[in-house]
């Protein structure tokens, strides 16, 4: 993702440079999914196995090429703003400033999953639109448990 010129970080100018916030973001083709469901599948079954398969699903059931007729994506994979600059809008900055990117890099759609009720409100604020959601009460393991258990107000899982 670092070499397609995609992600992005934040720094601190007036705290020697520090570092406050990222993006992790790159391009995702519709073999892709395919691909991520096949990885997801053979992963261990702890928090990021678990986490990944989840978000697999959410990607094959958004249908994100096939619903929007395209053959590309900028996907944001991970943003994250220092706790002690959160609250600031340098979340919303920083992916204000994927978007720019994205469309100067000719990618016709910005895709994010979004697992926090702020990261999703966040990008709805900036014009992004909710394609797919999975509430967490509904994904559960084998015996019906439900796998995560996150705290109000994060309740659902969204595709934006």
């Amino acid at each position: 993702m670092i070499a397609q010129g995609t992600c992005l970080l934040a720094l601190d100018e007036n705290n020697g440079g520090r570092l406050v916030g990222f993006v992790l973001a790159g391009a995702q083709f519709p073999e892709d999914v395919e691909q991520h469901r096949i990885g997801a599948e053979k992963m261990d079954q702890n928090t990021w196995g678990n986490t990944s398969r989840m978000l697999s699903k959410i990607e094959r059931e958004a249908n994100i090429f096939e619903r929007f007729g395209v053959s590309k994506v900028l996907y944001s994979h991970i943003t994250s703003v220092a706790t002690s600059m959160r609250g600031r809008g340098l979340g919303s900055r920083l992916a204000a400033t994927l978007m720019d990117v994205g469309r100067s890099k000719g990618f016709p759609a910005m895709v994010a999953y979004c697992t926090s009720f702020y990261s999703a409100r966040q990008k709805e604020a900036l014009g992004m639109q909710c394609v797919h959601s999975l509430a967490y009460a509904d994904y559960k393991d084998a015996e019906g448990r439900p796998i995560f258990t996150p705290f109000a107000p994060h309740t659902m899982a969204s595709t934006m």
